[in-house]
């Protein structure tokens, strides 16, 4: 299994629909010149955006989080240009891009380090091979302090793994149960 580079990212993102919308280089500023999280492609990844819809976590109701029976109460929605995770919370949100993983490529999810400096974690998460959807995308704010997340730049990095065989079973064969999400999308059991 290698790692894949710009160049393959690029490729893949043209020929295959890999990653949509797809920005081939790296945008560290706005259109009105302002500095940005940086998104879009890197040497050896792609950084992703997240969109202005937020589920905050929130425990008024004193609920027990449960993945196999989730309140989706425990959560309020924000639409914003920017979400504010209340002090040992989290939150989560979707990438804008939306992701057709190939059969042979397996993609791991990663926070970019300009987050975790501040203590706002991304999970690590897998996109298996032949996975296709908006990334729901969950942020830890590991402080005692509220923490800022924006939309529109970029929030994690996607890496690219590209076996030297076909997996037997891939995510599509399995049915899984988050193929082709859109938006936020909460634990289903």
């Amino acid at each position: 299994m290698t790692i894949k580079s710009d160049r393959w990212i690029r490729r893949m993102a043209e020929s295959y629909g890999m990653i949509e919308p797809f920005e081939p280089g790296q945008v560290r500023h706005g259109s009105d010149g302002a500095r940005m999280i940086s998104y879009g492609t890197s040497s050896y990844g792609y950084d992703v955006r997240c969109g202005k819809d937020f589920k905050i976590f929130t425990n008024i109701n004193s609920a027990v989080v449960d993945p196999k029976n989730f309140d989706a109460d425990s959560f309020f929605d924000v639409h914003a240009d920017v979400c504010i995770i209340p002090p040992n919370s989290f939150a989560l949100a979707y990438t804008l891009e939306y992701f057709r993983i190939p059969r042979n490529v397996l993609t791991i999810c990663l926070g970019k380090s300009t987050y975790a400096r501040c203590g706002i974690i991304v999970n690590v998460t897998p996109l298996e091979p032949e996975w296709e959807g908006h990334v729901t995308l969950e942020f830890s704010n590991t402080t005692p302090l509220p923490a800022k997340i924006y939309a529109n730049e970029g929030v994690a990095q996607m890496l690219f793994f590209e076996s030297d065989e076909v997996c037997e079973t891939s995510y599509a064969d399995r049915g899984g149960k988050y193929m082709k999400q859109t938006g936020v999308t909460l634990p289903r059991s």
